[in-house]
């Protein structure tokens, strides 16, 4: 099949303000085989409308509202509407590349099942982009382009819900989007690399991301850092946690006694490893706070680290190396 169908799932609401743009970059995909399943979240604004005007005009989008409630259930019913070969996901307050299809069509044709192809993606914000989102831009960019996203991928969401493909056979054998787990895009990043399905290499940038201050990502209660904690520990858990290992938690930090309080609910033994010398010997939960030294005597560590201070993670990456400890095997950084 040189010519597969491309099925976009958007869900949407309340963006009317953005959503012309996004409907444009479709329309102007050089790659014209596609056909988009976007779904009314229960919006309040004009988006409705405005998406409707679009349909009546190009069969090719068909506008459905959503009958639950929240972006999994959109995706879920757009899902099961879709007849595409290929899937992909597309947000509503964003804007495609014109060869943004064509691109990921291509490297996902040529490389087959079990791959999930990806492109680089640019921030782009009315008011300019804040140094924390071009940081991300620029990390992300630079494991898409080796393909070795999965390689960080418990530090954050290292394949962007609106930047990828795969064949509609590979995303049902992981379950598409049945869980329920928020953020939902993190989760389905995990069952991707729980697949073992190859992030295909790319350095073209195929996608503008839109930050501006109410944008879903920022304000709702599924994306705060409670929610990505919980997640990344929950998968850790399922796929790379080794019960033979001795769990050590490094950072009593926000995110450091988040995962402390998801291990002792779980009842799962660690220790604890702190590098402040305000906390260290000191109790918290019931567990005593060691010096990160201690990890040398402690016998066969998997360590989980959440210290985000980037000086403070040289430092413990060279002390890992003098132990001989593999990333992955013996330690993963959270942050």
């Amino acid at each position: 099949m040189q010519n597969p169908l491309v099925s976009i799932l958007t869900p949407f609401k309340n963006t009317e303000y953005f959503l012309g743009e996004c409907l444009d970059s479709i329309l102007q995909q050089t790659y014209t085989n596609w056909e988009l399943l976007i779904v009314d979240d229960h919006s309040t604004d004009n988006s409705y409308n405005l998406v409707e005007n679009y349909a009546k005009k190009d069969s090719r989008i068909k506008l459905l509202k959503n009958r639950g409630n929240g972006i999994i259930d959109a995706l879920k019913m757009a899902y099961k509407t879709s007849s595409g070969t290929f899937i992909t996901r597309m947000d509503s307050d964003d804007i495609m590349h014109p060869n943004k299809i064509e691109v990921l069509t291509n490297n996902l044709f040529l490389h087959g099942k079990k791959h999930v192809a990806v492109g680089l993606v640019e921030y782009f914000n009315a008011n300019g982009v804040g140094p924390g989102y071009k940081s991300y831009e620029t990390w992300l960019n630079a494991l898409t382009k080796e393909g070795i996203n999965y390689s960080e991928i418990y530090k954050e969401c290292v394949i962007p819900s609106p930047c990828w493909m795969i064949h509609r056979e590979d995303l049902d054998a992981c379950g598409a989007f049945s869980p329920n787990m928020y953020p939902e895009d993190y989760d389905l990043t995990f069952r991707f690399y729980k697949h073992g399905y190859t992030c295909i290499p790319c350095n073209k940038v195929i996608h503008k991301w839109r930050d501006y201050s109410t944008r879903t990502s920022r304000t709702h209660i599924h994306y705060a850092q409670n929610h990505f904690t919980s997640l990344k520990v929950h998968h850790f858990l399922d796929i790379d946690y080794d019960s033979s290992k001795t769990m050590v938690i490094w950072g009593a930090g926000t995110k450091g006694k988040l995962m402390a309080n998801l291990f002792l609910e779980r009842h799962i033994p660690f220790k604890w490893i702190c590098d402040n010398p305000n906390k260290i010997g000191k109790d918290i939960y019931g567990k005593q706070l060691l010096n990160f030294n201690a990890l040398a005597t402690i016998k066969n560590p998997q360590s989980l680290i959440t210290v985000a201070n980037k000086d403070a993670q040289k430092e413990i990456r060279r002390y890992l190396n003098k132990l001989n400890l593999q990333p992955v095997v013996d330690y993963i950084f959270f942050c």
